[in-house]
């Protein structure tokens, strides 16, 4: 997605939140397990289908040992930024612009995830239910806390790195700021310390005052290649130990 692209999106999302608390019709996403089925300007259901084909082919193929899910946050690695942070490991990007977390489990579901056995996951999921679904910290927290659960089903061996969902909004007042924070706090309490490992990586994104720079988030929600070399740098070494 480019950086028009990009800020197409963010506009769509504050203007759905905005409709969706306007009327009072809030998508249910947290935990309602369902594919695509919403049509976005920037990524069609068809192109989400087609992503979710290739993927699918790849979990077929297996020999995948760190599992990255997402959304496009997950999906906007830059290939220099991927092949120099995690290009030592057996790892594969199963990220998809604009899936929340009922997306997510649905996906797990399907795609023949089950053939894969990697050793570490790195899930960040939960920004498009505030963005898209217009749900509570509560609401996504539970979509959370499901898919944890079902990786734990899944694949009963591997270590989860359970990504804090990374700080919005150029304020750090912003409502959607302090959302994010309320449901970190809940999110942070999934870690076990054996197989779920929780770890916030947003602080830096932050300017020292807490605002977030437009040369960190040009639309204060996606990642410039910079970002990702700084997010990358954090990864790599907690990804490194969890393999060990």
């Amino acid at each position: 997605m480019n950086m028009r692209m990009k800020m197409m999106a963010s506009a769509v999302l504050l203007c759905v939140a905005t409709l969706a608390q306007a009327d009072g019709q809030v998508r249910q996403c947290a935990t309602t397990v369902e594919p695509r089925s919403v049509e976005y300007p920037w990524m069609s259901i068809a192109r989400w289908q087609q992503m979710h084909r290739e993927q699918a082919a790849l979990a077929a193929r297996g020999n995948i040992d760190v599992l990255f899910l997402g959304d496009s946050i997950t999906e906007g690695w830059p290939k220099a930024e991927w092949d120099s942070h995690f290009g030592r490991f057996k790892a594969a990007n199963f990220g998809i612009g604009g899936d929340h977390t009922g997306n997510m489990l649905w996906r797990l579901q399907n795609g023949a995830m089950d053939k894969l056995r990697p050793k570490v996951v790195v899930l960040l999921i939960g920004t498009n239910n505030f963005g898209l679904c217009g749900e509570s910290p509560a609401q996504v927290y539970t979509g959370i806390q499901s898919v944890v659960a079902s990786l734990r089903q899944l694949y009963p061996d591997a270590k989860i790195l359970l990504n804090a969902v990374l700080p919005v909004e150029q304020q750090p007042d912003h409502p959607r700021r302090t959302n994010v924070a309320a449901l970190n706090r809940q999110v942070a309490t999934l870690d076990d310390g054996k197989r779920v490992f929780y770890r916030d990586y947003g602080p830096i994104f932050l300017q020292p005052d807490g605002t977030i720079s437009p040369q960190t988030m040009p639309d204060f929600l996606h990642l410039t290649p910079g970002a990702y070399r700084s997010w990358g740098d954090a990864l790599q070494p907690d990804i490194a130990r969890l393999l060990n």
